[in-house]
Formats: C-alpha cells, structure tokens, sequence
C-alpha cells in the first residue's frame, strides 16, 4: 500500500462515488484538495462568484441525474454561506457532499481568523455533519459520507477538514477501497396485502405520489399500478412529472396554494388516500388538518420511519422504499387477478367518471389577451412551446403558484422546485447544475429553463457570469411585478402594503441590460402576443451563444393567486372560465 497525499485519496473516491464535476470556490485553508484537484485530474470543477451558489449548482445536478452533488467551500465565510443551499437540499432530500476547508487544528480553540464551528452551525439541516481529526480516516469518512446521503431519505452531508489534516499523506490503495452498501427497505409482505386489502374496500380512492416516487425511481411501477386498476391518483408539488399531467387517472395537486380546482374537489370527495413518499407539508393539507385528515382511510408508505403520522396520522403506516412497495402492491394486485374491470375496482368505474367530469370541468382561465400580461398566460405559453423532454426549475414567490396550478410537467426530474425551504435565487445556479448533469450523461442539447421572479432573480445573479465564462446556455423567464408580490398577497391580511414594493424609476431594475452586464442577451416583453416569439428567440440565441438568455415579461403588478387557508377554502381572484 503506497503513501498518498490525503487530498489526492478524496479525488480517486469522489470520482469512484460518480462525480465528474464539483462547484466551489477555492480559499486558502481548502487549497490542498484544490490542488489535488489539479494533480489527480478527471473532474471538472466550475468556479462560483458566491459558495450558496456553488451548494445550489449541486443540487441542480443531482435533481437531474439521482446521483450525489458536490460542492466546496474555504473555511469561515465560506462555510457559512453554504448554510441555505443545506437547508433547501436537506428539506428537499436531495443528496449532496459539502466539503469545508477549516483553519489549523490548534488553532481553532483561540479564535483564528476565519475559524468557525461550521460542523455545529450546520448540524440541524445536513444528515451528517463531521470534522476530521485524523487523516487516515479520510477515506471512510468519504465512503460514509456517500452512504448517507444515499441511503433511506436521501440528504446533504458536510465534511470539514482543517488545513493541517488535508496536507497529510496517508497509506491508501484505490484497489482496497469501494463504496459503503446502502441500505434499500422492503416493504413486509403482510404489510403490502393489508394496504391492498384497504384500497379494495374503497369506494372512491386515490393515490397519492411524492417526491419520494421521484427519488426512487419509482415512476413506471406507479404507472403500472393505477392503469391496472384504474384507481385515479395525484401528485404532491415534489412528486409532479412522476406521471404526466395529461394522464386520463391524473387528478392534479392537492393544496391551499399550487393546485388545481379539480384536485381539491376530487381530493374532499375521495374516501381513501394511498401515500406514497408523501410528507404532507402544510401547503399541501392546508392549515387545519382535521379538513384533509376528514373520515378518509389513510395509507402512508415512507423510507423515514419518522415520516409516518409526522402530520396525519395513518390507518396503516409502511416503511418502505417507494419503487419497491409499488413493485409489491403490483404483484400482489396481479397475484389476486384484480384489475379495472374485474373485481372491486369494477366499483370505482362511476368515481373515474366523476373524476373526469371534474378535470374537465373545473379549471382556471389562461387565455387572457389583456396589457399588461396576466400570468397564466405565461404558462399557457410556456405549456404550448417547449417539449416534454425539457427540464424546468423555479423557486418560490407568486410565480411558483401559478407554475403550479397551470404549468404541465410531463416526466420525472424535468419539473425542479424548492418544494419546502422556498430559497429566492435558486434557480440560476439550479439551472447550471442541471444543464452540467445533462451534459455529463450526454444529454447537453437537452433544453433547460428557469422561471424566475424580477426581486429573486437578483438574489444570486452573480452566478450568470459562471455560465457565461463556461458557456452553459439556458433559457430564464421572467415574470416581472416589481413587487415581493407573494409577501404583498399576504401582506393583505394584515391591511399593509408595506415595503413589499421594488418599483423605482420609470421601469424598476433594467433586467436585459443586467444579463448584458454578464455577456448575456435578453428582451423585455409587455403584450401577450409578443410572448411567444420572444420565447423561440431566446431558444435560439442560447444555442447559438452558449450563455443564458432571459425573456423578461413585464406582468400586471398586483394580481393574486388562488390561496386559501384550507383545502375547501382556496379563494379565487380571477374570473374562471
């Protein structure tokens, strides 16, 4: 077994463990791993103007491939800026590896400059969070790492290492080291027939699909199992595109804020709910939960034990990774030879029906023709022109409702968004990290776009300069209030409308000639009719200058989303079909 630099063993494992692109910022105290980097070789690494950016670039990367991100930082501030791009990667259970630079061991007890607990500040929103003190235990350290943010409810991992530890040699043998198993969960058998047992005995069922469906790559068993019997089902925000949006048994998104009329409808008419990687977040069940919870039988299957009865509290509560209770509860179904139109889910052929009548029926209006743009026309738009394969993120504010309630998704991992933590400026960085995954599993002419808010945009605009200077082309639209506008919705029930308005100016913040600041390229949008080629321009000139490029539309400054404080109690401001 030869002597090794510390540093140059964490590259071989990194790129043993699926890596082949980091995102960080070198500083002086993580240098060391910078220069093996360099000297090992084999992994790409994208400079970032701020670390949340460079956490927020490997979460985009994993959302789109399922495997690991990584991101680096120097000590102190550098650290610390890595603190909400943890927080939305571990609420979102996206798994990603952190890697600190830290001062000198000695030194951390007096105080040294840029010397800060980072493993302690960072402890409640990671997984794992560790200091290495020695460096022979780097390589498990590592290997563990991996295995964590693996296994069960995937999630962010830190690893801090002080300057002195990296600059270590160790004994290490790439030929005697490997991945850590990771743990799946089985479903218990008797377990599975009691869930089939439950929906059987239903009278208007649906399945619910999470993000957890997403994650385990569970979408073809989810598939298989509702077309077989044909029982309608849902999806969370998390878990949309599991299934497309155009399914005939796809009922939409239950919710007080992105969901659909006909969701909430059939959702308070339904009897039995099958969960499935579903968390239940608040703004899904709304704020009373004895409204959602009502007399309906509730199965909950979930990886994290800790999941069951968090919220609601089930009939019958599952641990199981979700590909394989779905496998299981379609064999069991196929074992029983019960199918649509045979057995008790023969019974459920007038709840299709109504569930039809209701998706037909009950939606919201987006072909409005008015200046200044109502923003569901954007997405009728959005909807209209870019393919199924196309991969979208967008964050949090107004426009992620409306994203919601109208925006299509069509498969799994094309629809990205911070589904609990709500992080502004998420999507820029996002969009680099998932234009790098497609790159990576040769996927690059793959489209990629974010929608963006006008206040958020500019939370993490530096980050344009990173796709600019290694020419990674997407497509951002922008839905401009020149407002907080979901703080100013909310700010309604207070009666303020109080610092939530960014307007200054004839126009506010100049947004095209920001992206020209960066070498980018965008156009201003103001009449509905002018979306569309706007849209097919932006597409092409980001082939054609590798770089992103920005659709801004100027949209009506105060307009409201559908929200309500319970799930039979969603207010509507616009006028519905």
């Amino acid at each position: 077994m030869t002597t090794v630099p510390a540093m140059h063993a964490v590259v071989r494992i990194l790129k043993d463990e699926g890596v082949d692109i980091v995102f960080g910022c070198p500083g002086a105290a993580i240098l060391p791993l910078y220069k093996a980097l360099e000297t090992v070789g084999g992994i790409e690494h994208l400079i970032v103007r701020h670390e949340a950016g460079a956490a927020h670039m490997a979460d985009g990367w994993a959302r789109t491939n399922g495997r690991v991100g990584v991101a680096l930082a120097t000590s102190g501030p550098g650290g610390t800026n890595l603190v909400t791009g943890l927080y939305t990667a571990h609420a979102d259970s996206v798994p990603m590896v952190c890697v600190t630079g830290q001062a000198v061991s000695a030194k951390l007890h007096q105080e040294a400059f840029q010397a800060v607990d980072i493993v302690g500040i960072v402890r409640p929103v990671t997984k794992w969070a560790v200091r290495v003190t020695e460096a022979a235990q780097i390589p498990w350290v590592f290997r563990e790492a991996f295995r964590i943010a693996r296994e069960g409810r995937p999630g962010p991992v830190l690893i801090d290492i002080p300057v002195d530890i990296a600059r270590r040699e160790i004994r290490y043998d790439a030929a005697t080291d490997t991945r850590l198993p990771v743990r799946v969960p089985v479903p218990h058998p008797p377990a599975v027939e009691a869930a089939l047992d439950l929906l059987l005995a239903a009278e208007r069922p649906l399945v619910l699909a999470g993000g957890g469906v997403i994650l385990a790559g569970a979408a073809a068993e989810l598939r298989a199992l509702v077309e077989l019997l044909g029982v309608p089902f849902q999806v969370t925000l998390m878990g949309k595109g599991a299934v497309e949006d155009d399914h005939e048994l796809h009922m939409g998104t239950t919710g007080i804020q992105t969901s659909q009329r006909y969701a909430n409808a059939s959702f308070l008419e339904s009897d039995f709910v099958l969960a499935v990687g579903a968390r239940f977040g608040d703004r899904h069940t709304g704020a009373d939960t004895g409204v959602y919870r009502g007399g309906r039988t509730f199965v909950q299957v979930d990886v994290e034990p800790t999941q069951l009865g968090k919220v609601i509290a089930p009939d019958l509560g599952v641990v199981s990774d979700a590909k394989e209770f779905l496998a299981a509860l379609l064999a069991a179904a196929r074992r029983r030879g019960v199918r649509a139109d045979a057995g008790p889910c023969r019974s459920w052929r007038s709840w299709r029906e109504r569930c039809r009548l209701l998706k037909r029926t009950l939606v919201r209006r987006e072909d409005f023709d008015t200046v200044p743009v109502k923003a569901p026309r954007v997405y009728k738009e959005i909807n209209e022109i870019f393919g199924e394969d196309t991969y979208f993120l967008t964050a949090i504010g107004l426009y992620q409702i409306w994203g919601g309630q109208h925006q299509k998704a069509h498969r799994p991992r094309h629809y990205q968004v911070c589904g609990q933590a709500g992080p502004l400026g998420w999507e820029v960085p996002a969009a680099i990290g998932a234009k790098k995954a497609l790159e990576g599993m040769g996927r690059g002419a793959t489209e990629v776009v974010g929608v963006v808010g006008d206040y958020g945009f500019q939370y993490t605009a530096e980050e344009l300069a990173v796709a600019a200077q290694y020419g990674v082309p997407f497509v951002l639209i922008m839905l401009n209030n020149e407002y907080l506008g979901l703080i100013r919705q909310a700010s309604i029930g207070y009666g303020m409308n109080y610092q939530v308005d960014v307007h200054y100016d004839e126009t506010g913040t100049d947004n095209v000639k920001l992206m020209e600041a960066y070498g980018c390229s965008g156009r201003r949008v103001v009449a509905p009719a002018d979306i569309r080629p706007a849209i097919e321009w932006a597409r092409k000139e980001a082939v054609a200058t590798s770089r992103p490029v920005l659709v801004e539309i100027m949209i009506e400054r105060e307009a409201n989303t559908p929200h309500g404080v319970n799930i039979d109690a969603v207010e509507e401001f616009e006028p519905l079909p």
